[in-house]
């Protein structure tokens, strides 16, 4: 598809789109994005990761410093450090999944996986059962059965205002195909919560029922005046999806999930070779 006029508003993903395989930002990809930043085009990372993994691209967010993490749950200040918290940003946003349904879905969801383990995505960092597949590299602040992650095992549930609100539940099975989890999931828990999932495992990622990339996006646009034909957006996941329909314009990568590829308006080349600055440079040309 030919790029088309140049928009005001660039929406990227992470992993798997922006990145290389080895989880870094290509030169060509660097200069991309400086060169619509100084045409005027406002970036937006617009992630499933949380805050804490933004280190990779804290260093080159556009003007404004924001950046959507979990999967919309956040909007994240990387430009301003939270000396309470004791980490270099700072959330400006917070679409909380209240603890009461977590818990409401975690039980339904067991029943029809047996076997589902859970982890639990604070603002504070990440909590999970003791048969969770752990992150060597970001270890667990809390490891615990999920009544106790959720803290409503001794008491009354915590509002969604609470100092430390869940972000996103993530399950995780042992044995299930990916895209039938994912179907399962939906089927059994979808009237109460959003399920989605970015990872080539079993292993899902569930939000407060409005929350999405794209509905957090829509609210970043709507507060600069943006439309969303003045936006493009690129992806490579399931997660992406809304954003990808929801935007004027899209690209899947060309290593992109199929329904990912029938979504987008177009494909781009892999992540491996560059296909996001690919179009950034058309669009600029």
């Amino acid at each position: 598809m030919p790029p088309g006029p140049r928009p005001r508003l660039i929406a990227t993903d992470l992993d798997g789109t922006l990145l290389r395989e080895d989880k870094t930002v290509s030169p060509r990809t660097l200069a991309a994005l400086a060169a619509a930043e100084r045409a005027g085009v406002t970036v937006f990372f617009v992630t499933g990761r949380p805050a804490r993994w933004m280190d990779v691209v804290a260093g080159h967010v556009d003007g404004h410093g924001l950046a959507i993490c979990g999967n919309g749950a956040a909007v994240v200040d990387l430009r301003t450090p939270d000396r309470e918290r004791g980490v270099p940003y700072r959330f400006v946003r917070v679409r909380p999944l209240p603890s009461a349904t977590v818990l409401d879905v975690a039980e339904r969801l067991r029943r029809a996986a047996p076997g589902t383990q859970y982890a639990v995505e604070r603002t504070s960092g990440i909590h999970h059962e003791p048969g969770y597949p752990p992150l060597h590299l970001d270890p667990a602040s809390s490891i615990a059965p999920i009544t106790k992650l959720l803290g409503l095992d001794s008491g009354p549930a915590p509002e969604p205002e609470e100092s430390e609100p869940v972000l996103k539940l993530l399950a995780h099975h042992p044995d299930l195909a990916p895209d039938a989890f994912l179907r399962l999931a939906r089927d059994t828990v979808g009237d109460l919560v959003a399920v989605t999932r970015s990872s080539p495992t079993a292993l899902l990622e569930i939000s407060a029922r409005e929350v999405s990339k794209a509905s957090t996006l829509a609210q970043c646009c709507a507060e600069r005046g943006i439309a969303p034909e003045d936006v493009i957006a690129f992806g490579d996941m399931p997660n992406d999806i809304e954003m990808l329909t929801w935007a004027g314009r899209s690209w899947a990568m060309g290593n992109a999930h199929p329904e990912v590829r029938l979504a987008a308006s177009a494909v781009t080349h892999p992540n491996t070779e560059d296909g996001v600055a690919a179009v950034i440079e058309r669009l600029l040309a």
